[in-house]
């Protein structure tokens, strides 16, 4: 079972920059501005450091996505993995759920527009 921590491993920022930037600049954006709420088995990355398994969060929406990212920080090549987190998995464990933050703005600004809002939360997922 994949284990997701909200905690990315010095060692891996630079190229979870890099995706993140890289994934902000493609169609599958849909211009929201996504940052990195997470990662999955972080040790297993750092033994594999070109295959990254990221929750990106933008929007109204967080999703997981799968990338590959080469090279060093003065030129990286970047690119989706084909396969998500229902391939690697058909669950993931949470450290946190929701990662701090990651709704908050969405949560403020609803708040404002409505008298209640209902939060679900349902095993442990978000």
């Amino acid at each position: 079972m994949p284990k997701v921590s909200e905690t990315i491993p010095e060692a891996l920022q630079p190229r979870v920059d890099a995706a993140i930037t890289w994934f902000n600049t493609t169609d599958a954006a849909v211009k929201d501005e996504f940052e990195v709420t997470g990662i999955l088995n972080p040790d297993d990355a750092l033994i594999d450091r070109e295959e990254l398994h990221l929750i990106v969060c933008g929007g109204d929406r967080c999703e997981q996505h799968s990338f590959w990212v080469r090279g060093d920080s003065d030129n990286w090549d970047i690119g989706l993995l084909e396969h998500n987190l229902s391939s690697i998995s058909h669950s993931a464990q949470a450290e946190l759920d929701p990662p701090p933050g990651a709704r908050l703005s969405w949560l403020d600004r609803v708040l404002a527009q409505h008298q209640f809002v209902l939060l679900l939360f349902y095993r442990g997922f978000w």
